[in-house]
């Protein structure tokens, strides 16, 4: 098993280093100037972000109407009210990191890497193409779906960007899609498959790892081991927990393997942001555990966003502004970093591509976890979905 992941590592670092590709002629931008149909569309699934701050009302009502995301009483009405009560205070916070969320651009240059990188490493499966379907902003599903049908993709590969599947955001996003097929007839000559989680993989655990080591060599030798690693994720009601997602044990899975990787160099510990409204939520809070380990005498700290492929508000801004420079100044902390999600990062590039070449030369177009419900799985949407992609990703 260990010399098998240290041949995975290795071909992601060859191929992160390549930069001549044989089959560049396939990018993009030359796929319209040539009119080559691509014969393997990559589906890019992610929650996005709003272009400017007059999206945001329309980003957040569809958040909060959305039930596969969150379930409120009265939702029809409590979720348009909570998107316009909201709205005004999340409009500031995207004024202070730009005046919108850079996950488009981000998932834009991911997809265009990894792409090129599958069309030199993967030439059967050749010309590849990136698609984007956000699941709350433009491009939404629905149009990136339409689009998918005009090219004649032959093969779609529904890829999620998150690493860890939640119900709320991994499957909110593959039902999604399903809802869109539900009235409309599949495209006759396409074939399915999906990719739903990858928290493990070796090239993705590489990437983190690497991140954590640029941060850490930022920090004093003479303080360098006693810094705080805080992995922070983004949070999950409890009764999701209860229901049986899969997502805390999933981040957690990340965690330890990236500890085990860095051979437990520093005292480290999971922690949650970002959590809305009144009912119980994964704790400890990123936040409240960093006062508590001020009041324990701890006076440095390394954030990690270990669920976020690229950067957007939750970064930028909660973990950024509200806890690494406000939260930071308020309890005096001495030094406190925060690693870059992966981004464009050379060993992250190979990851994806290794995560999707691996997934076409498999014989698997759809995993057995994926099919399978939470125990106590409430949500019709989920039953009729799963079995939909049973049935459009067989062989």
């Amino acid at each position: 098993m260990v010399s098998k992941l240290m041949n995975v590592l290795q071909i992601g670092k060859q191929c992160a280093k390549s930069s001549i590709l044989p089959w560049r002629h396939f990018s993009t931008t030359n796929l319209k100037q040539n009119n080559v149909k691509p014969k393997t569309g990559i589906l890019m699934l992610n929650m996005g972000g709003p272009s400017g701050v007059d999206e945001v009302h329309e980003y957040l009502l569809r958040i909060m109407t959305d039930r596969d995301m969150i379930q409120l009483p009265f939702q029809s009405q409590i979720g348009p009210w909570m998107a316009i009560y909201r709205t005004p205070k999340v409009q500031e916070k995207y004024s202070q990191i730009g005046g919108k969320s850079p996950i488009l651009e981000w998932t834009n240059t991911q997809g265009k890497l990894l792409c090129e990188k599958l069309d030199n490493i993967s030439p059967e499966t050749a010309p590849h193409k990136h698609y984007i379907a956000f699941r709350y902003a433009n491009p939404l599903t629905e149009d990136t779906l339409q689009k998918i049908e005009e090219d004649g993709v032959e093969h779609t590969v529904v890829f999620s960007q998150y690493p860890q599947y939640s119900c709320a955001t991994s499957g909110s996003s593959f039902i999604e899609i399903y809802k869109y097929y539900l009235n409309r007839k599949l495209p006759s000559n396409m074939k399915w498959s999906v990719i739903d989680r990858w928290a493990t993989h070796p090239l993705f655990i590489e990437t983190i790892t690497e991140r954590i080591k640029e941060e850490l060599a930022q920090f004093p030798k003479d303080i360098r081991d006693d810094v705080i690693i805080l992995f922070s994720a983004h949070s999950l009601p409890m009764k999701a927990v209860s229901r049986g997602d899969t997502y805390a044990s999933e981040v957690a899975g990340t965690v330890a393997v990236v500890m085990e990787k860095l051979q437990y160099c520093n005292p480290y510990k999971l922690v949650w942001q970002s959590k809305v409204g009144p009912i119980p939520w994964l704790e400890p809070f990123t936040d409240d555990a960093i006062r508590a380990y001020v009041k324990q005498g701890k006076k440095h700290f390394m954030i990690v966003p270990i669920a976020f492929v690229n950067e957007h508000i939750e970064t930028l801004h909660e973990l950024d502004i509200e806890y690494c420079k406000e939260l930071a100044e308020e309890l005096g902390i001495e030094k406190i970093r925060r690693t870059a999600a992966p981004n464009d990062h050379p060993t992250f590039i190979a990851a994806l591509a290794d995560i999707v070449a691996s997934h076409l030369k498999s014989n698997k177009p759809v995993s057995p976890m994926f099919l399978t419900r939470c125990p106590h799985c409430v949500s019709m949407n989920c039953v009729k979905s799963k079995n939909w992609y049973a049935e459009i990703c067989k062989n």
